[in-house]
Parts: C-alpha cells; sequence; structure tokens
C-alpha cells in the first residue's frame, strides 16, 4: 500500500469517495456535479459505473436533478462504445434503465446492442414479478428500438400476468408494423377470454384499424366487439376493420 492509498488518496480510495457523492441526495448539487467531473475524468469502468449510478438517485430540485442527469448522459455518450461493459452491468443490477437504455441506442450499433438486450429479456422474462417497472421499461425501449429482433422479443410479454407489461408489449408490436410476428399472438391476446383488460383490447382493434390488418380466422368475435369497443366500425369483405366515416 503506498502513501497516498494510506491516506485514502489513492485511486480506488478517491473514487470510492467520489462515487458516493454522486449519488448523495443529501449533498450540494455542486459538489455532486465536482465528483461526476472526476469520474468523467478519469474514465476507468469503475469511474462510469460511478457516473451510471447517478441515474439511479432522484434529487428533490427536479432542475438539477435533470441537469445533472443530462451530464451524465452527454459525458458517457461521448465516452462510446468503450462504456459498453459497465454499461450492461448497470442494466443488469440497476432497478431504473429508462436513461442506460438511451445511452446503448447511442454507443452501440444494432449488432452490439442485440446481445445486450436479449440478457435484458432473459433477466427480466415474462414470469411473474411483484415490482415490473423495469421490465416495463425495457419493453417500451424494445418498440421504439429500430431493430426486427426486437419486434419478435416483445411477442411472449403478450403472456405476461402484469397488465402494465402486456399493454407495453401491445404498444411495441404494434409500432414496429410487423405483421408477420405480431398479428397472430395479438389476435389470440385480443380473442382471450381470461383477458379482462379492455384498455388492451381496445387498443389492438385500434391499431388493426389504424394498420389495415386484416382479423381473418377471428372475425366471428372481432366483429361482436366492435358495437361495445368501436361503435360504427364493421369488417370489410377482406376481413379488415373500418371506421365509421364522419
Amino acid at each position: 500500500m503506498g502513501f497516498l492509498d494510506f491516506l485514502g488518496g489513492g485511486g480506488k480510495g478517491r473514487l470510492g469517495k467520489h462515487i458516493a457523492r454522486a449519488k448523495n441526495k443529501d449533498a450540494q448539487s455542486a459538489d455532486r456535479f465536482s465528483s461526476l467531473e472526476v469520474l468523467r475524468d478519469d474514465g476507468s469502468p469503475e469511474a462510469v459505473e460511478g457516473l451510471l449510478s447517478r441515474f439511479t438517485m432522484r434529487y428533490d430540485k427536479s432542475i438539477e436533478d435533470e441537469q445533472e442527469k443530462q451530464f451524465v448522459f452527454d459525458e458517457l455518450v461521448k465516452m462510446g462504445a468503450p462504456i459498453l461493459g459497465p454499461l450492461q452491468k448497470h442494466l443488469r443490477d440497476a432497478e431504473s434503465i429508462a436513461f442506460g437504455l438511451k445511452i446503448l441506442d447511442e454507443v452501440a450499433s444494432k449488432d452490439e446492442a442485440w446481445p445486450i438486450l436479449a440478457d435484458l429479456c432473459e433477466r427480466n422474462d415474462n414470469t411473474y414479478i411483484r415490482d415490473p417497472s423495469k421490465k416495463i421499461q425495457l419493453l417500451n425501449h424494445l418498440g421504439e428500438h429500430d431493430d426486427p429482433r426486437a419486434a419478435k422479443a416483445l411477442v411472449p410479454y403478450l403472456q405476461d400476468m402484469d397488465e402494465g407489461v402486456r399493454f407495453a408489449a401491445v404498444e411495441g408490436l404494434l409500432h414496429h408494423k410487423d405483421v408477420e410476428s405480431a398479428r397472430e399472438p395479438l389476435l389470440a391476446l385480443l380473442t382471450n377470454e381470461k383477458e379482462d383488460s379492455r384498455r388492451i383490447k381496445k387498443r389492438i382493434l385500434d391499431g388493426f384499424a389504424d394498420l389495415g390488418w386484416d382479423v381473418k380466422g377471428f372475425s366471428g368475435t372481432v366483429e361482436k366487439m366492435l358495437a361495445d369497443m368501436l361503435p360504427g366500425a364493421r369488417l370489410d369483405n377482406h376481413g379488415k376493420i373500418k371506421r365509421k366515416q364522419i
């Protein structure tokens, strides 16, 4: 152990102090900013983990909170692909991953990002979990992610026990407009007697009407639902939902 380490001024001890202060909501914003700058300048994997930890804390003063998080976001994006290792660890471990996923989109190519996203799907699958908020953040990201593999990854979540997760999966699939992957699973959910979420059913009907997808194979059941959920709508000769003309 060197003399600086003994005094607490060595690399790891110094970084630990700044990592702790970076996510200390009782510290002054200026002090946290100072520590964030130290971590940025260090740039080591441990320092990157410290920067990412700032996203796990919410400061009571919203303006300062947003400014600090935006600073961290911008600086991590500038660092680029070298942060992918610490970023994947953060995405695995953190309860809130929205910022981390946005950074992933900025610093990784599709082929670099996909193994990380696939790993997250495996770790946050469609089995029951008490707090599904992380899973919903992941699905919201997959819904916007410009990669055809993302649409396919959303399909299993239509069977999740949580209504919010199922709704996020529906939204994502409709956004991707991948009829081959989404059409039949969405129709199966729409016509499932055990599905009791009205907003999910209405969203699927609206989506099919907007996208011009047919409901062949499910026409009888869907037609019965239209009078209640899309008054005035009908099925045309091709099995597509046509809204009432105003």
